[in-house]
């Protein structure tokens, strides 16, 4: 997925003079096509992502929309109070992107297990939280984001992962249907989304999975849609229970079903981390098991 936004990246950049990219120190192999083509637009701030975050919000004061890059917690747990007060209160053209969503780098530990970021940031006003579940979905987030002259944060994975879709066309903030099914329907955020797909085909069930790239603003349209086709929901994610994309989901029944848009409350299982830590290093797939992030 970072291929993909780097990617993206450099070619909005091309057309979009505003385009701005402030890196922590890494990411080296893979910003050096935006820092080579742009070096005006392209700064190492070095291993402070608080004043990274600082330094975003000035540029973007000057005209600027700002792209902040660092490895899943550093740009985002580590400066929540920039991110809230310098951003977000602000509302400011800053786009927080972390590479390494949830396990990706499971071996580094606990430190670089991004397990808690969606829940964090969706909770401050103003800003848009995005979590790509294949690099074509990344590609089309990227866009919008560099179209968009409000916070955002784009929650990536590490690299490698499969692409889910033939093709893509992302309209807004709208779920994008993978597979059609009876009774029950799966929705799933970021780099699980092939998991999902994986264990839907070849168990050969009847389910229907969606793909939710973003979570805030929260896309009721299409979930009111399926709560009044299927009885069943999943959600699954590779994040906290406690606040994250099942948390959303179950928000987003409720209040469609508060305002009786949706006749009956479907029956709902969240799949996510529980509440705990995982203390050792490990694989990806490895530590999405030993959370139980399985059906």
């Amino acid at each position: 997925m970072r291929t993909a936004f780097i990617k993206q990246l450099v070619e909005e950049a091309e057309h979009n003079e505003s385009i701005f990219l402030l890196v922590g120190d890494l990411g080296f192999s893979v910003v050096e096509p935006f820092a080579e083509k742009f070096p005006d637009r392209f700064l190492n701030v070095g291993i402070a992502e608080q004043n990274m975050t600082g330094i975003a919000a000035g540029l973007a004061k000057e005209g600027y929309n700002v792209f902040t890059y660092s490895i899943g917690n550093f740009p985002t747990l580590r400066c929540l109070e920039q991110i809230r007060y310098d951003v977000c209160y602000h509302n400011l053209s800053v786009k927080i992107v972390a590479v390494g969503g949830g396990y990706s780098y499971g071996p580094l530990g606990a430190s670089h297990h991004t397990t808690e970021d969606i829940g964090t940031l969706r909770t401050i006003p103003n800003i848009t939280v995005c979590s790509p579940g294949d690099p074509l979905e990344a590609k089309a987030i990227t866009t919008m984001l560099c179209n968009s002259s409000s916070p955002g944060y784009l929650r990536l994975g590490k690299a490698g992962e499969t692409i889910v879709h033939n093709e893509l066309s992302l309209d807004s903030n709208k779920m994008i249907p993978v597979i059609e099914g009876k009774e029950t329907v799966v929705l799933a955020t970021g780099g699980i989304l092939a998991y999902a797909k994986n264990y839907i085909t070849q168990n050969n069930l009847d389910w229907g999975l969606y793909s939710v790239p973003i979570i805030k603003p929260f896309d009721e349209t299409t979930l009111e849609t399926l709560a009044n086709k299927y009885p069943n929901f999943i959600t699954i994610e590779e994040h906290q229970l406690s606040s994250g994309f099942g948390s959303a989901v179950l928000e987003s029944i409720n209040n469609l079903y508060f305002n009786k848009k949706i006749k009956t409350f479907p029956n709902l299982r969240r799949i996510g981390i529980p509440d705990i830590f995982i203390d050792y290093a490990g694989s990806q797939d490895f530590l999405r098991n030993e959370a139980g992030l399985r059906f």
